[in-house]
């Protein structure tokens, strides 16, 4: 499996290309936006949309996600159905940011913690890690070792919980108890910023390291 990270809208999210490259079949991870820029990588790849992931619903995440199904008959995967209510407020949220205005959606499949789903021949194991939001799910694929954790966890720093439904001991108890026992080793796609492993984290996190 190849990944392709491309930053997305203002708030430069890090939307991730997944493909399969024994089939070819590929899925974006939290398209929020900038279709036009999406779409030309995954035709510049030559490579088959299949799917659309999503860790949770804050708009810089799913801004896109509703256009993209309806325009390519896409399914919506993801995330938690706890994170329903910011999928239904997308278009306050919309309001409130000076966002372009996005629709809400209902994904194909809500996702639950031990879930799995597949790019191809590929397979992602789900982990509910809520804190962050109350539905936010992340991707890892323990052949590649790598995670896809949205706004949990990022190089140096963690998700915000300021946000309803956010809750600041809920957060570090999905990444110290969820996250750290995959392994030092799993490099991990972060929302928004650089990539980092989970190792490093552990050792210089302000948040969340000194942590075994």
């Amino acid at each position: 499996m190849r990944y392709t990270i491309i930053p997305v809208t203002a708030y430069q999210q890090n939307c991730t290309l997944l493909v399969c490259e024994q089939t070819n079949k590929a899925a974006l991870v939290d398209p929020g936006g900038d279709l036009d820029v999406l779409l030309k990588d995954v035709k510049n790849q030559g490579v088959a949309l299949e799917s659309i992931l999503v860790t949770h619903g804050h708009l810089d995440h799913v801004g896109g996600v509703a256009e993209l199904a309806e325009k390519l008959s896409l399914p919506i995967i993801g995330p938690h159905v706890e994170d329903d209510f910011w999928i239904q407020a997308l278009a306050e949220q919309c309001r409130m940011f000076g966002f372009p205005e996005s629709k809400s959606f209902t994904p194909q499949r809500w996702l639950n913690d031990g879930d799995t789903v597949k790019v191809g021949n590929e397979v992602l194991q789900v982990i509910h890690c809520p804190g962050h939001t109350p539905g936010h799910v992340v991707f890892f694929s323990e052949e590649q070792r790598l995670a896809l954790v949205g706004d949990v966890l990022f190089k140096g720093s963690i998700g915000r919980t300021d946000f309803p439904k956010g809750d600041y001991q809920t957060l570090l108890d999905s990444i110290q108890l969820k996250l750290w026992p995959l392994g030092e080793d799993v490099k991990f796609i972060p929302g928004h910023g650089p990539m980092s492993t989970f190792g490093a984290e552990m050792r210089s996190n302000p948040y969340v390291g000194a942590y075994r």
